[in-house]
C-alpha cells in the first residue's frame, strides 16, 4: 500500500494517546502509552504530545496525562525496561518574531496564501489572538520534537474526543490535510478512532470530515 494511503504505526499510536488524554480516561491512556512506546514513539515524543495537548484540553487533562506517563515509566524502569529517550527540542532563536512566525504558521495550516485582516474574535478580544499566534503557533509549534503533521494528528484526535469542538475540528482536519496527510490517511485516522476510542467519536469526526472535504472540492 502506498505510504500516503495509510498511517504508520507511530502515527496510529498518537491517536488513542491524544484521545484518552482529552477525555480523561487514564486507565485506557496507560494502555495507549504502552502501545505508543511499543510502536516506536520516544519518551520525549510522548512528553511533547502530552504538553501540546494542554493548548486544546487545558492544563488539568495535560497534567493528568503527564502524571500517568511518569508512573508508567517508573513501573517499566522497575521491570528493567529501558525506553528510548529521544532528542530534546532545539532552542528557539532569541530574536524570533513570535507574532509573525505564529501568523505564518496559522496561515500555512489554514491554507491561506495571504494573511487576512483580523476580524471577529480577533477584534473582540485581541489578546486571545496574540496568545494563539505567539504561544500556540510559535512557542509550541516551533518545538521540533514533533513536526506539524504529527501535531495536527494529536490535535484532531483530541478534538474528536471532546464535545462542543466541531468548529475547531473542522479547521484542524483541513489543517491536517494541509500538512500533507491524504484523504485516505484521514479516513485511516477515523478508522483508528473507531477501533481504539469509540463509535461516537468516529461518527462525529466523520460528519465533520464530510463538510471539510466538500469545502475543499468547491
Amino acid at each position: 500500500m502506498n505510504e500516503n494511503q495509510t498511517l504508520s504505526s507511530k502515527q496510529q499510536s498518537i491517536i488513542p494517546i491524544s484521545a484518552f488524554t482529552a477525555n480523561g480516561d487514564l486507565d485506557k491512556l496507560k494502555t495507549a502509552l504502552q502501545e505508543g512506546l511499543a510502536a516506536g514513539l520516544t519518551v520525549n515524543e510522548i512528553k511533547e504530545i502530552l504538553v501540546h495537548l494542554y493548548a486544546y484540553t487545558g492544563f488539568p487533562r495535560s497534567l493528568n496525562g503527564i502524571n500517568t506517563f511518569m508512573a508508567l515509566l517508573k513501573e517499566r524502569q522497575e521491570q528493567g525496561i529501558e525506553d528510548e529517550t529521544g532528542p530534546e527540542a532545539s532552542p528557539l532563536p532569541a530574536d524570533m518574531d513570535k507574532d509573525a512566525y505564529g501568523a505564518n504558521v496559522r496561515a500555512k495550516l489554514a491554507g491561506w496564501e495571504t494573511i487576512p485582516p483580523p476580524g471577529g474574535y480577533q477584534l473582540f478580544a485581541p489578546i486571545i489572538d496574540t496568545y494563539l499566534k505567539e504561544h500556540l503557533f510559535a512557542d509550541i509549534f516551533a518545538r521540533d520534537v514533533l513536526d506539524f503533521q504529527s501535531r495536527e494528528l494529536v490535535t484532531i484526535a483530541a478534538l474528536a474526543s471532546m464535545t462542543g469542538t466541531a468548529g475547531q475540528l473542522y479547521f484542524h482536519l483541513g489543517a491536517a490535510m494541509n500538512t500533507g496527510l491524504s484523504e485516505a490517511q484521514i479516513h485511516a485516522f477515523i478508522d483508528v478512532l473507531k477501533e481504539k476510542v469509540g463509535q461516537q467519536e468516529a461518527g462525529g469526526a466523520t460528519a465533520v470530515l464530510t463538510h471539510v472535504l466538500s469545502s475543499r472540492t468547491n
